[in-house]
């Protein structure tokens, strides 16, 4: 029904152009990269170095920030090439309570523009505005001086179906709730060596839009490992290598009878994440991406990102730049698609703003 195919749109339509044996989800905004500079790194940024946008990548690292707090905006023009009136936003901060704690804030709202609504029998169920958001709060500490964890709970709220009417279902508005976990580990001295990452991201309850039913679908949990390079080769040159590999936490249906639907929907959240690995390395997305700082000022960014067919087979270049001035800074990506069936790719010139501003109070 329409609804299902509003649901998994923002996945598929990033995907090959026949149908894959895939694990698509509900609320997909949730994997969405949010942030320019991880944009233009291949959507790395489980163990970059951390920035205001820390959190929607790794809890455990948004207490290694240098600055005592800083806050990031970022938008993005969604699948420009199909539509224009779809969009991704978020914004985010953090503030340290000492040298040793942090708390965050994250908001991702997803509007998926006007969309007309048709039965299975292609009757018209009404016209309708979705709109997708989740709200996260978060805290993050140094275990040592080099180790971090932090922790984040989530609230997601999902609008599909707004003004539909269609008789014998009643539908509802998808609320779940989840939690992040991340590690991360800081191993450089004097700015030089590497830096560790791993995170658990979207754990949580599923999801349903028809009221007064068991069968509800899983939300995209995933398991992200991360590792960066990093050199300062002087004042004014330093690079970043950032490699991370994520890992859908959500089996791939069985079949598409409406027995094994019914019996992928009834499995429990916990069996799901254990059943994922079934299929592994299915299911495995790698980012990777490369960041050059010119005397602390001016940024180049460059990435790769390939995923199995398993999991969507989306791959792509990734470019961008970053600006800093004072407590300022602007950043900006480009997406490239590349592989197969590149020139009607529904993510090309796919582009990522992102306003950040952080400050030092030297309260301890």
């Amino acid at each position: 029904m329409a609804l299902l195919i509003c649901g998994c749109l923002v996945l598929s339509v990033a995907t090959a152009q026949k149908p894959l044996n895939i694990a698509t989800t509900p609320v997909p905004f949730l994997r969405i990269a949010p942030d320019a500079r991880s944009g233009g790194m291949g959507d790395a940024g489980i163990a970059t170095l951390p920035d205001a946008g820390a959190g929607f990548w790794n809890m455990g690292k948004v207490v290694f920030n240098e600055e005592d707090g800083g806050a990031s905006v970022s938008y993005i023009p969604w699948l420009k090439k199909i539509s224009d009136d779809v969009y991704f936003a978020s914004a985010g901060g953090f503030y340290k309570l000492d040298e040793n704690q942090a708390i965050s804030i994250g908001l991702r709202y997803f509007s998926l523009g006007n969309i007309q609504f048709t039965s299975d029998g292609r009757n018209n169920l009404g016209g309708s505005n979705p709109r997708e958001f989740s709200v996260d709060l978060g805290y993050s500490r140094k275990l040592t001086d080099g180790l971090g964890l932090g922790i984040a709970a989530r609230y997601v709220h999902s609008g599909l179906v707004n003004n539909v009417a269609d008789p014998g279902v009643v539908y509802q508005n998808g609320t779940a709730v989840a939690a992040d976990i991340g590690l991360y580990y800081d191993s450089r001295s004097e700015g030089d060596g590497f830096t560790f990452g791993a995170a658990f991201t979207n754990l949580g309850s599923k999801i349903s839009y028809i009221k007064n039913t068991a069968e509800k679908d899983f939300i995209p949990a995933n398991l992200g490992i991360g590792a960066s390079w990093n050199k300062v080769f002087n004042e004014i040159h330093a690079v970043s290598i950032g490699l991370d590999v994520n890992k859908l936490l959500v089996p791939v249906p069985e079949g598409d009878s409406p027995d094994a639907v019914s019996r992928y929907r009834q499995k429990g959240v916990a069996e799901s994440w254990g059943n994922s690995f079934g299929d592994f390395p299915g299911q495995v997305g790698i980012a990777a991406g490369l960041e050059y700082w010119y005397d602390k000022l001016f940024a180049l960014r460059g990435g790769y990102y390939f995923e199995a067919k398993e999991r969507g087979d989306r791959q792509y270049l990734t470019a961008g730049i970053g600006v800093r001035y004072n407590i300022l800074g602007f950043n900006f990506s480009y997406l490239i698609p590349s592989g197969n069936g590149i020139t009607q790719h529904p993510l090309s010139n796919t582009l990522r703003f992102s306003l950040l501003l952080n400050w030092s109070n030297n309260a301890y």
